[in-house]
C-alpha cells in the first residue's frame, strides 16, 4: 500500500468513526403498530389481540377506526385504556373517520382521546364527494380548521393522512392542496 492510499483510507476510517454516535443515539425506543393491520382479529378478540401485539414486542399502537363508533364503542374507552395499561402498551394516536370531525362528534372524540392518552388524532380520508370540487375542499378545510383549533386547546394535534385525490386536478383546473399563489393550476 502506498502512502497516498494509506492516508486516504485512514482519513476515511477516522471520518466514519465520527458518525457512529448517530446510530447509537437514534435508536427507536418504542416500536409501534397501526391496529388497522389486525382489525379483523380485534373484532373477534380485542383484548386477546392487544395482548398478542404486546407479547411480540410492540410498545405503542395506533387505533384505527375504533373511535369512529362513539359513543357506542365496544369495548368501552375506559376498558380499552385498562387493557393497554395491563399489556404495557400506549396509544399515542388514532385514526378517526371524517364524520367524527363534525361539531357534534368532535368533543366526544377529544374526550375519548384524552382518556386513551392520545397525542395525535389523524383523519385518514375525507368524504369522496368533497374531493370532487374546490368548494368541497374548502368545506373540508373549514372542518379541519375548526377541529384543529378545538384539539389544540386540548393539547392534541390533528393530522390528515392524504391520498391521491389531493394531487388530482379538479374540474376548475386547480389542485386541492394549493394555497393562493401565482403558480399555474393553484
Amino acid at each position: 500500500m502506498d502512502r497516498r492510499t494509506f492516508l486516504g483510507s485512514a482519513t476515511a476510517a477516522a471520518v466514519m468513526t465520527q458518525f457512529s454516535w448517530a446510530a447509537s443515539q437514534h435508536r427507536i425506543e418504542k416500536i409501534g403498530l397501526e391496529l388497522y393491520t389486525v382489525r379483523d382479529l380485534l373484532k373477534k378478540d380485542f383484548e386477546g389481540t392487544l395482548a398478542k401485539v404486546a407479547k411480540i414486542g410492540y410498545k405503542e399502537v395506533e387505533l384505527a377506526g375504533y373511535l369512529s363508533d362513539l359513543p357506542n364503542v365496544n369495548p368501552p374507552v375506559k376498558r380499552v385504556k385498562e387493557m393497554l395499561d395491563s399489556d404495557g402498551l400506549t396509544a399515542p394516536s388514532s385514526h378517526v373517520a371524517y364524520n367524527m370531525l363534525s361539531a357534534e362528534n368532535w368533543p366526544k372524540v377529544i374526550e375519548a382521546s384524552r382518556v386513551l392518552g392520545h397525542e395525535y388524532i389523524v383523519n385518514p380520508s375525507i368524504d369522496r364527494e368533497l374531493t370532487k370540487t374546490s368548494d368541497g375542499w374548502k368545506r373540508a378545510a373549514e372542518t379541519f380548521n375548526r377541529a384543529g383549533e378545538e384539539s389544540q386547546k386540548s393539547g392534541i394535534q390533528l393530522g390528515y393522512h392524504n391520498h391521491v385525490e389531493e394531487f388530482k386536478t379538479l374540474p376548475d383546473g386547480k389542485l386541492p392542496f394549493c394555497s393562493p399563489s401565482p403558480t399555474p393550476n393553484c
